[in-house]
């Protein structure tokens, strides 16, 4: 036979290895491969006999050709995994420049629109190539929508290359983000910042996808022609909608025989998976299979001949006439001995062991006891306690300390942290109701540890928090490290965030503007005091209606400080990673990394616009001129057109004038350049000084209401036009609309 044909029967043989492994994931008599990928159920192409071969509809494939596609889409699946992965080919975001200026128009889309996928923060990077780029991953969640991506501008091919390896993303002409766990119906899209109008001579189009890591190498020539239109990615798969517990009663309950259930980390569904000492398909009835460990050599036993099968596992065992437990660290197997020989050993053996056990019980209680003080002071040291006690004691301001809890007490609070008390989940931790045992209620944070860097979140949180005593904002009543993850004790804020009190139907019609003034006031006189009253001035920088809790009377409480710095005293601004949430980030410090008090008034602006419209500040369900809020707003404002986009139901003829000066207050906030803000502390005294007019019957306000349209009227001419001097702005409102319009790409 000649090589040739030994080849083609290699082939053949190895096809026929996959597909016989295949059949044995799949239900009996459905296709089981495509195109060389393997088909397990719960996945499944087509119907047998009026039968699904899939377990439910998210999980249906399509077979066309040699290609395998996920229901009847476009997206391509690469391979698929019984541990809840699958490798998927789908196309990437792309805008370009066709050749007249300013005409790149937002890239085409791509979805992967079901919740039973998420894609895999392990596995993959969300990636924008190009040098006018903005790159956005959205997900859709619980319906809510959040917002990753990446910026990278660079205005010539020769400051990109002094900046630039080849191979490496860096940032210039290429930058890359890690991805958040849990995001799925998600939407990729690309687009231009300003048109390519600096870079079209090298680089006239961008692109953002997500990759599996390692799949893609950045190279200068992907800025001229970018090699590929799609990118392979992982996603996570799960089954059901529901978690373990929910599902286990159920008739549709996935998992079969010697298989046990495990809760998806996405928060969807749930995977099955084969008990230990089973191997194969736990979807499929009697899918698990007992593994052979005696014949596959899986065992610790002495030889083959001295192990033996059981249910699940196996044992080793000696022949007759030996002794001996039959493994290999356990001695083996011996010849057996005369009788009164062992009799002898044995009382020996049985004083000595008993002096041993004596004395090893001794040093067993001291070692134990050492070992507990050693965890403790391992999870102190882990949570960061030294470097918290150096803060605290280097502290001159003593009027407030920070009680440490003992972790029983924070246990029997929370019902030993019983799922049903959780409150709230945000990106560094739970949130737990308590009760301790002086019946005062709390709520309890449990810090979710990744790195170090998480670590330096939790005591940073700790030592801004502790220098902070107003009113309006939310109390640290201490801490507690002595546990794995570090703990957290605030007061109790028991009416919600100001998000869910404007955005949640329910709610949003019957918030008055009254209530929404008072509301501004208070959380304006909270930042004010963190910028300018607190021992060292503290920035929040994440300041958003989500971070706002309400209590009972609805009075404002200023949460969430574990992205917050502290301020030296001889600096006015930090330079930082940028963080925060899209939609409320300053433009300048996306920008520049430069952290100042005025970002805060940028994020406090969009807030207040916010108030006045009821209108999520950025979102994809709008118009594309009004997917960002503050963009269309002071675009209004400007035509004269503000009552346009005010939410109706707020508007009467008493409070004309202060929905007209607070609106003229939030654009001020708005401007691009830091230094032409407001502090915040003038901020507050405007809004005071509007909510005290509302007390004084006597003011004249239809004159007020005509001065105030004045003078919103002569702010943009004079930012438009200059002053009436004839000199020239440092910059106009037509800027300020472009730097922060996010929302086409322009």
């Amino acid at each position: 036979m000649g090589s040739k044909a030994k080849l083609t029967q290699m082939m053949q043989l190895t096809v026929l290895l996959v597909a016989a492994a295949a059949a044995d994931l799949a239900l009996p008599g459905c296709p089981n491969t495509c195109g060389g990928v393997s088909v397990p159920y719960p996945f499944g192409i087509g119907s047998v006999s009026g039968e699904n071969c899939f377990l439910e509809e998210e999980l249906e494939l399509t077979c066309n050709g040699s290609t395998l596609y996920r229901g009847h889409g476009n997206i391509q699946i690469l391979s698929i995994t019984l541990d809840g992965k699958m490798d998927m080919l789908a196309f990437v975001s792309q805008v370009c420049r066709s050749g007249s200026q300013n005409d790149a128009t937002p890239g085409d889309t791509t979805t992967l629109r079901t919740p039973a996928f998420a894609i895999s923060s392990h596995d993959n990077k969300f990636v924008s190539v190009g040098c006018d780029t903005l790159g956005f991953l959205n997900s859709f969640r619980n319906g809510t929508e959040s917002t990753t991506g990446c910026l990278t501008k660079c205005d010539s091919i020769e400051s990109m290359e002094s900046m630039q390896s080849e191979g490496k993303c860096t940032g210039i002409g290429c930058c890359h983000v890690d991805i958040p766990p849990g995001m799925k119906n998600i939407s990729i899209q690309a687009f231009s910042i300003s048109g390519f109008n600096s870079s079209f001579r090298f680089n006239n189009c961008s692109t953002s996808f997500v990759v599996k890591n390692g799949n893609y190498t950045f190279s200068m020539d992907h800025l001229e022609r970018f090699p590929f239109q799609k990118a392979p990615f992982v996603v996570d798969w799960t089954v059901g909608s529901d978690t373990c517990g929910i599902s286990k009663g159920r008739t549709d309950y996935a998992c079969k025989n010697n298989s046990y259930c495990e809760d998806s980390n996405t928060g969807f569904g749930y995977r099955c998976k084969c008990q230990a000492g089973y191997e194969g398909n736990p979807y499929l009835p009697h899918g698990c299979r007992d593994i052979e460990e005696c014949k596959t050599g899986s065992h610790n036993c002495i030889s083959e001949q001295n192990c033996r099968e059981t249910e699940g596992s196996f044992e080793c065992f000696c022949p007759e006439g030996q002794v001996g437990n039959g493994k290999l660290e356990g001695g083996g197997c011996q010849q057996r001995q005369r009788r009164d020989v062992f009799s002898k050993v044995a009382i020996g053996a049985g004083v000595g062991l008993i002096a041993l056990f004596v004395g090893t019980s001794w040093l067993y209680l001291i070692y134990q006891k050492r070992k507990v003080l050693k965890l403790k002071e391992k999870f102190f040291q882990q949570n960061g306690g030294i470097i918290l006690k150096q803060q605290l004691s280097s502290r001159t301001d003593s009027t407030r300390s920070t009680t440490i809890f003992a972790v029983e007490e924070l246990k029997k609070a929370t019902n030993n942290f019983d799922e049903n008390l959780i409150i709230g989940k945000g990106g560094y931790g739970t949130v737990f109701k308590g009760i301790l045992s002086n019946n005062k209620i709390v709520a309890i944070k449990k810090s979710r540890i990744v790195d170090q860097s998480q670590v330096e979140q939790f005591i940073n949180e700790v030592i801004v928090l502790s220098q902070i005593n107003h009113r309006n904002v939310v109390k640290l009543l201490g801490c507690c490290l002595e546990t794995e993850v570090p703990l957290l004790v605030y007061e109790f804020v028991n009416n919600g965030t100001l998000y869910d009190y404007l955005h949640k139907e329910c709610k949003a019609t019957n918030v008055s503007w009254k209530t929404r003034l008072r509301i501004a006031t208070e959380t304006a006189g909270a930042l004010s005091y963190l910028h300018s009253a607190a021992s060292i001035p503290i920035i929040h920088r994440d300041v958003k209606t989500s971070n706002i809790l309400l209590d009972d009377t609805y009075t404002a409480k200023v949460s969430d400080f574990g992205t917050s710095r502290l301020v030296p005293l001889d600096q006015t601004e930090l330079a930082t990673i940028v963080q925060g949430t899209f939609g409320y980030l300053d433009p300048e410090y996306m920008q520049t990394s430069q952290l100042t008090e005025k970002s805060d008034v940028y994020s406090f602006g969009v807030v207040l616009v916010e108030l006045l419209t009821g209108e999520k500040p950025f979102s994809f369900d709008r118009p594309e001129e009004k997917r960002s809020l503050t963009v269309h707003f002071l675009s209004c404002l400007k035509n004269d057109h503000l009552f346009e986009v005010l939410q109706m139901s707020l508007l009467d003829k008493e409070n004309k004038q202060e929905i007209m000066e607070v609106a003229i207050l939030a654009a001020k906030c708005l401007r691009v350049m830091g230094e032409e803000r407001p502090s915040m502390k003038e901020v507050a005294m405007e809004l005071e000084g509007i909510k005290r007019t509302e007390k004084h019957p006597w003011t004249n306000k239809s004159q007020n209401f005509d001065e105030t349209q004045f003078l919103l009227h002569e702010a943009y001419n004079t930012r438009e036009h200059g002053d009436s001097s004839g000199h020239q702005n440092r910059y106009d409102s037509s800027r300020d609309l472009e730097l922060i319009d996010f929302g086409d790409g322009r």
